[in-house]
């Protein structure tokens, strides 16, 4: 099973016997609201024009608790994760596909929560909305129930376990260059990176179009970046978004990887974790 679908490959399934339960997760990082002008608004795109068939899942309150001392994507209740994922029609014997407006940051979110949770069929529509050809509709769908029941598997991380990682293994940080450096950081209390991470933005693992670069050319990039069959691997960006889009472009390259899902919203709240900064990454 591939991580990804192409609009394509998506088109026939939805025309099989057997479609997948479509999840729409348009959502944004955004500084709007900081500047005084409206945030992001994922459920009024979603009204706009949505994938037929598709339900909503907001990711702010269905896939991450309040913001807190444990970052600002905070894993959810998984009683409430799997209650939402149920009401959007997820069940274990059926496949899901999840889709963003594009930046595949959103769901990647979900469909690392659901494959850590346990579900065995779970694919990113590769390019996101803007790569379906076909109509849109304006219709809300009432699902049927699905049965989906959250059981936590491998591949998360804490901070303490990312520390590890960065001196055992290979921990990449996902966030943008000038972030990971500390040259700026328009959001968290400190900029710079966590001791040993590699510099590593997610942004790379992607084409102008938004789609992921062939496998063999991620394989190369995170080869480059230390990665190797002998190293465990982890990832955090600034909330554990962008993070688990670069533990999905892992995957397309055949790499499994760990996410601190605190990230450096947790990491950097604590004024007693060492902090680097620069290009070095000690």
């Amino acid at each position: 099973m591939t991580a990804i679908i192409t609009a394509t490959e998506l088109a026939h399934d939805l025309a099989g016997e057997r479609p997948p339960t479509l999840l729409d997760v348009r959502w944004q990082l955004s500084l709007a609201k900081a500047a005084g002008a409206p945030a992001f608004d994922g459920r009024a795109e979603y009204a706009a024009g949505h994938l037929p068939g598709a339900v909503f899942v907001d990711l702010d309150r269905e896939l991450a608790s309040a913001p807190g001392e444990h970052g600002r994507h905070p894993l959810p209740d998984l009683a409430e994760f799997g209650a939402a994922m149920r009401r959007a029609g997820v069940s274990a014997g059926r496949p899901v596909v999840v889709y963003d407006g594009g930046q595949g940051w959103a769901a990647a979110r979900a469909w690392w929560l659901l494959r850590w949770t346990g579900h065995p069929d779970v694919r990113v529509l590769d390019g996101g909305l803007p790569s379906w050809g076909g109509e849109l509709s304006t219709d809300v769908p009432a699902p049927a129930e699905g049965d989906f029941a959250p059981a936590p598997g491998a591949g998360l991380l804490d901070a303490d376990a990312a520390a590890a990682l960065a001196r055992t293994g290979v921990l990449l940080d996902a966030r943008a260059g000038e972030r990971y450096r500390g040259e700026v950081e328009p959001i968290d209390r400190v900029g710079g990176h966590i001791p040993g991470a590699v510099s590593a933005p997610t942004t790379e693992n992607v084409g102008p179009d938004g789609r992921f670069l062939p496998a063999a050319e991620l394989r190369d990039r995170f080869k480059a970046l230390g990665v190797s069959g002998d190293a465990e691997v982890g990832v955090y960006c600034g909330s554990g978004v962008s993070g688990a889009h670069e533990v999905l472009a892992l995957a397309v390259a055949g790499v499994p990887a760990a996410l601190y899902v605190g990230s450096w919203s947790e990491w950097s709240s604590d004024p007693s974790r060492p902090v680097a900064v620069g290009a070095d990454p000690q």
